[in-house]
């Protein structure tokens, strides 16, 4: 760890899993590729905001069963988290607290979303707990990681992105390197775990 670049967790942090639901890990129906590697990296974190009492936010795809991202709606998806199914739920080891606050997305058949504040109340849940700077990682990173944080930088939050704990889909080779440039372009941070001050 370098010191001059240390990150210590305070009051108006909050963490933000992305989609991080069974049918994005290895065997879903929209595998990630090592979409699982994000589980024990967002758990660091996890443990680090429960230990400060900061506000933890989980994001998910809740589809219906007639999506328009699905390829039988002339989508570009496989079926995948259809709300209420096992490939909808978190990922069995993400520890989320009690208290974490679920977003759901892309809930309506008509409507999609890569963003967690595409059509939900994040943004203003984020301001009722007093949030400023947001720390994101999760699922995937050339998809709904760049789309919220894209949105979270455009709504004023500062960004820190948990270069560790994202992984991304691929669709083209280097889809994920390019959206992590973006995301460092247009403002965002990367960090990694070690950065923060224990």
């Amino acid at each position: 760890m370098n010191p001059s670049l240390s990150i210590r967790l305070q009051t108006g942090d909050a963490l933000i899993a992305v989609d991080v639901q069974n049918d994005f890990l290895p065997g879903g129906s929209l595998a990630v590729p090592q979409g699982d590697a994000v589980v024990p990296a967002l758990g660091h974190y996890l443990a680090a905001f429960a230990a400060y009492a900061l506000p933890v936010f989980a994001t998910r795809d809740w589809h219906p069963p007639d999506h328009c991202s699905f390829k039988a709606q002339g989508g570009i998806w496989p079926p995948h988290c259809v709300a209420g199914t096992y490939g909808a739920e978190f990922a069995p080891g993400l520890a989320l607290p009690p208290t974490a606050i679920v977003i759901s997305k892309a809930t309506a058949p008509g409507t999609d979303s890569y963003s967690g504040f595409g059509g939900t109340d994040l943004a203003a849940r984020l301001r009722a707990v007093h949030a400023t700077r947001l720390f994101i990682g999760g699922l995937a990173t050339d998809y709904c990681v760049l789309n919220t944080v894209r949105d979270a930088l455009g709504a004023g939050f500062a960004v820190l992105l948990l270069a560790d704990a994202i992984r991304a889909v691929e669709l083209k080779s280097g889809d994920g390197a390019r959206a992590q440039d973006e995301m460092q372009r247009l403002g965002a941070r990367a960090i990694c775990y070690e950065d923060l001050e224990p």
